[in-house]
């Protein structure tokens, strides 16, 4: 019996310490041209009972696209967990110009995102990663890895934000539905150079997100994924950016906490590459928030 326990304890010690990585490869698909390919993707992922979002092709990186879907049952343990969980609403899959696929670990960014509420949500987010599987191949994972049991606190090092950073709020509106339509004005007049990609709106729970793409040539998503090199576009499923609200409040992850969420694997040397990123957003996700900041083409 004492053998047994010990089994037992072991095994459930190795399950929470394994590390997981954010993105898993798939199976590759025959060249064809990228919408094409992102079309190919699409179907693959509806077959598997996905709803799509949107597509994304961001500005200056163009080896590549991304796919946004999304799950019911995801949806709603999203919905039964409330708050800032919203921010895992869309699933991203990257498609490269030469037929590589890959696709957002479901486990790392759930438990990175629910944090506390994750359990509850296992069993929806182990059928979105077998569903994943299926439609696009059960590759290897790759990105970096970081432990499973220090996701939901995840922090690349001390000095920097986690997810419930104070830094993370950007401004308070007088309701939900005010707050949810300055962001949706900034993005539809294409404040500080964005543009909507996807939208995903729980009005009863007082939750949304918003994809952002930031098209901005010297400083947008172009500029710093850019400057990653290798790694930048093969973590392509990072993208796009998010920003979203919770009651009356409108929020965006700090930079320094999402950048390295989605590429834990780069050394301090090359973060310091990209120093300026965590400002640039948030001085645009601050324009988004900002009801005084919604004029064409700001």
């Amino acid at each position: 019996m004492k053998k047994l326990l010990l089994a037992v304890w072991l095994f459930m010690v190795v399950s929470t310490c394994q590390a997981l990585s954010p993105y898993t490869s798939g199976t590759a698909l025959p060249a064809a041209e990228l919408q094409a390919l992102m079309g190919a993707v699409e179907k693959r992922l509806q077959a598997e009972g996905f709803a799509l979002l949107g597509r994304h092709l961001p500005k200056g990186l163009e080896s590549g696209g991304v796919v946004l879907v999304t799950d019911t049952a995801m949806l709603q343990a999203i919905q039964a967990a409330g708050g800032s969980s919203i921010v895992a609403a869309a699933i991203r899959v990257g498609v490269q110009r030469d037929g590589r696929v890959s696709y957002t670990t479901p486990e790392y960014w759930y438990r990175a995102y629910l944090r506390q509420a994750y359990p509850q949500a296992e069993a929806a987010a182990r059928s979105v990663q077998a569903r994943l599987a299926r439609a696009l191949g059960p590759g290897n994972g790759f990105g970096g890895d970081v432990p499973a049991d220090q996701l939901a606190n995840y922090q690349y090092m001390t000095s920097m934000e986690r997810f419930d950073s104070f830094r993370a709020e950007l401004r308070a509106f007088g309701s939900f539905d005010e707050a949810l339509q300055t962001v949706r004005k900034g993005l539809n007049n294409g404040v500080g150079a964005t543009t909507k990609v996807y939208e995903v709106v729980m009005a009863d729970r007082k939750l949304a997100v918003f994809g952002v793409a930031l098209n901005e040539a010297a400083r947008g998503e172009g500029w710093w994924v850019g400057k990653l090199g290798k790694a930048g576009l093969e973590n392509m499923a990072a993208l796009p950016y998010e920003i979203f609200i919770v009651d009356n409040k409108v929020y965006s992850l700090p930079g320094r906490y999402r950048i390295a969420l989605a590429w834990p694997s780069l050394s301090m040397s090359e973060f310091m590459n990209i120093r300026y990123a965590p400002d640039v957003i948030l001085q645009t996700m601050n324009k988004l928030a900002d009801v005084q900041e919604q004029r064409p083409g700001d």
